[in-house]
């Protein structure tokens, strides 16, 4: 017996990508991804210019989602919309016209988690795509441009943070990297492109050692920033005529301190199933620093497809299907919020 479709929309807002997808059952029927070419100028994501793009893209992003997924918006079970964290402006956008399109249409506003949704990330599947989903519980490891953590899952609704970073991100110390040697933005999938061709031993960075299973990545940044600074003195140069051995280097290292934290946990939990998440999950180096994990220490690892490492609203709709089966919605009072733990 067919099980009755449930069709979610999910809407991605939080930082500079305007998306919008469609699930069914568990399944991504659509996920639409509209970048946000104006900030590549000024090297970073401008807060003002984004959520001015969100206005101009999610009604044109939305109707290609519902087009894609042959999806009339009469059939919608629910709206899931991500709430935070991330950019208040962004998220802003996103909120209302969630909350606008779910009261028109009469049914459910279900608000993600959007570190949860990626986490949830390792789940999503197109129509007749197979894939072998972590098993719970499992630890997942989740890097983005604002957020490093350690989440122990135990099941689609219930997550713990058992490690996080202190000060800066996974994602922020790549894209400060970058910067430092003068590639463009954005600078994470550069220096990625770079440590393919260099050697990762050829300068030695410091690995901070945090209590517990908590990062910090500042000492990092500042150990690269002197570093450069010193070589640039006795040689002008030094960053082009280096750039392959210090992108290497520097990837060595945060994939070493990442993956350190992560060993702590696997031997403090005993849980060998591992999953990854988030913008930097797409990062080559650390994808296959963690396949050689699965070779060496038994760990059963877990990558998701490209498509559902970045902000995504394939994954929001994906979640938002977990709690729209758990009857968990949302009143049209709620707002968005900057800073949403969990």
């Amino acid at each position: 017996m067919n099980k009755k479709p449930v069709y979610i929309l999910g809407i991605e807002s939080s930082c500079d990508e305007t998306s919008a997808a469609i699930s069914c059952n568990g399944t991504i029927l659509s996920n639409i991804i509209a970048g946000q070419e104006v900030h590549e100028r000024f090297g970073g994501v401008v807060p003002e210019l984004a959520s001015r793009a969100h206005q101009q893209q999610i009604i044109p992003v939305v109707d290609a989602a519902l087009s894609e997924a042959k999806v009339a918006k009469e059939d919608l079970a629910a709206v899931a919309f991500t709430r935070g964290p991330g950019l208040i402006g962004s998220l802003l956008v996103g909120t209302s016209f969630a909350k606008a399109f779910a009261m028109s249409l009469n049914i459910p506003l279900i608000e993600v988690n959007h570190m949860q949704a990626h986490v949830i990330g390792n789940f999503a599947a197109r129509e007749r795509q197979e894939i072998i989903a972590p098993e719970f519980p499992f630890l997942c490891l989740t890097v983005s441009g604002g957020h490093t953590q350690i989440v122990k899952v135990e099941s689609y609704l219930k997550m713990e943070i058992i490690g996080q970073t202190i000060d800066d991100a996974a994602g922020e110390a790549f894209d400060k990297v970058a910067k430092m040697l003068n590639l463009p933005y954005p600078g994470g999938p550069e220096v990625d492109k770079m440590a393919a061709i260099g050697n990762p031993k050829a300068f030695k960075f410091p690995v901070s050692d945090m209590p517990g299973l908590n990062y910090s990545f500042s000492g990092f940044k500042t150990s690269v920033l002197y570093f450069l600074q010193k070589q640039r003195q006795q040689q002008a140069d030094f960053a082009e005529a280096n750039m392959a051995d210090i992108c290497a280097s520097a990837q060595y290292t945060i994939i070493t301190i990442l993956l350190k934290k992560l060993t702590q946990a696997v031997a403090e939990t005993g849980i060998k199933n591992i999953a990854i998440a988030g913008g930097v999950s797409a990062n080559k180096g650390l994808r296959k620093a963690l396949m050689e994990k699965q070779e060496t220490s038994g760990w059963k690892v877990h990558i998701p497809a490209f498509e559902y490492c970045t902000d995504n609203a394939g994954m929001i709709a994906l979640y938002g299907y977990y709690k729209w089966q758990a009857k968990e919605f949302a009143g049209l009072d709620i707002a968005p919020t900057a800073r949403y733990g969990f």
